[in-house]
Parts: structure tokens; C-alpha cells; sequence
């Protein structure tokens, strides 16, 4: 596999008009770099407050679908949308990743299948299934630099998801995430490395800018990891573009 991956480490605020502003020169700056493909964060273009993010959902289709499609085109490259709240007929939410070519046509839709449901220490207490509806099937697209399986943050924590993309010929998975300074520091790292390393594939993982004193923690270290278990490139928690092959 030989392809040029930008990750788009872009700040997150409460504007998300903002926030789709930040991903678009993030993903813009990633493309005057070389990069064929972008990968943006998990809910890119929204705080991760659960509160919050059922206002902020909009149905496959919508607004923030048919901005992630004109962005891929503008930049001319092929597009993993990090992930937004889906809004679908039934008003169930989902987290979902959209993956887009250069053209704009949809490659795939993935919605996350473990859910982050869990209280931390120093008070930090996430639920996503009172938001979220998990999603129940597994996406392996192909693509001019082979196939690629698709994967969203907790899903790092389950082995058993890699090695079905293994098994069903990924040799490059795509992660955004939003780890947080409590769990960052500890596993995300390990578990990069770790899930990269037992299935013998490229692991490509971005999440946002740190916020160590915002209303969600992020952590950043966006990396990129190859099958041997070695980090190619790592971010640190500043918001930053960096191109890797």
C-alpha cells in the first residue's frame, strides 16, 4: 500500500459553523501537502457533549453530508468525514462516519457499534447509548490504495472488530476518535499500536486538539501505526495538519 494520509487535527468549539471552517482548512491544508486521502476527527463539527448532540444531528443527506461531499471535491481527495450524529426516519442517532471519493460520490457509511458507556475517575461519566443507537455492520471499502476498514473511537477496545476487517481483507483501518485526557494518556496509544499489530495492517487514527479544560477533554495525538506495531507519525494535542505515506 502506497498512499499519502493527511490528518486533520482541527480545534472543536461550540460554533459549528466554526468548527466546519477549522475542518475545512485542516482538510485543505492536507491536500497542499501531497495527501490523497484525509481523515477528520470523531464528531468533527460538534462538542462532544451528549447533551448537546441531538440538536446538532442531521439525517444522511443533510447539511453537514452534502458539505463533507463538496469538501472532498474541493480538495480532490478521498475523504473519511470523521463522524457526525446521523439523524435517521425513525429519529434514531447514530455515530457515523461518512467516506467520500474525490468526486463526491459516497464509498461508504459506517455508524459506530460499541458505545462509550462508562464513569471515569475525577467525575468524568460518558453514556453514549442514552444518545446514540449502535451500529450493526462492519465496513471494508475498497479503494485505488486497497481495502480499507472503518472503525470510530471505543471500537479500538474490541479486538474481535479488527480482526473481522482482517479476515475480510483490510490492510489499512480508519479510526477518528476523541479520546479524553483520563483514558488518552493510559490506552490510546496501546491500543493503536496493539490493534495495528495483531491483524497485521496499517491503523490510521485522528481525533481533535486537546481541551484539557474544556467541557470535554480532548486528548489529540493523532498517529498513524504500521503492521509492526510502530508509530509512523504522532501529533501532540496542538491543533495541526501532518501528511505521512
Amino acid at each position: 500500500m502506497n498512499v499519502r494520509i493527511g490528518l486533520a487535527q482541527h480545534r472543536i468549539g461550540p460554533d459549528m459553523e466554526e468548527n466546519l471552517r477549522q475542518a475545512q482548512r485542516a482538510v485543505l491544508a492536507c491536500a497542499g501537502q501531497g495527501a490523497q486521502l484525509v481523515l477528520l476527527p470523531e464528531m468533527f463539527c460538534c462538542l462532544y457533549q451528549l447533551e448537546r448532540l441531538r440538536a446538532c444531528a442531521q439525517p444522511r443527506g443533510g447539511e453537514l453530508w452534502k458539505h463533507l461531499r463538496a469538501l472532498a471535491c474541493q480538495a480532490g481527495v478521498y475523504l473519511l468525514g470523521g463522524s457526525m450524529p446521523e439523524l435517521d426516519a425513525q429519529g434514531r442517532i447514530y455515530n457515523t462516519s461518512f467516506f467520500f471519493s474525490p468526486a463526491g460520490e459516497e464509498l461508504a457509511c459506517y455508524r459506530k457499534c460499541h458505545l462509550f458507556d462508562v464513569s471515569l475517575p475525577g467525575g468524568l461519566c460518558i453514556q453514549e447509548s442514552s444518545v446514540f443507537t449502535p451500529g450493526e455492520q462492519l465496513r471494508v471499502v475498497e479503494s485505488p490504495f486497497g481495502k480499507i476498514g472503518l472503525a470510530i473511537c471505543f471500537d479500538l477496545r474490541f479486538p474481535e472488530q479488527f480482526r473481522a476487517l482482517a479476515d475480510r481483507g483490510a490492510q489499512l483501518v480508519l479510526v477518528p476518535a476523541a479520546f479524553n485526557s483520563t483514558t488518552g494518556p493510559a490506552h490510546w496509544e496501546i491500543n493503536c499500536r496493539s490493534r495495528a499489530l495483531d491483524n497485521q495492517v496499517f491503523l490510521c487514527a485522528c481525533a481533535p486538539a486537546a481541551a484539557p479544560d474544556g467541557p470535554y477533554p480532548y486528548y489529540g495525538h493523532s498517529m498513524t501505526v504500521d503492521p509492526w506495531g510502530r508509530i509512523l507519525t504522532e501529533l501532540t494535542g496542538e491543533a495541526c495538519e501532518r501528511v505521512v505515506t
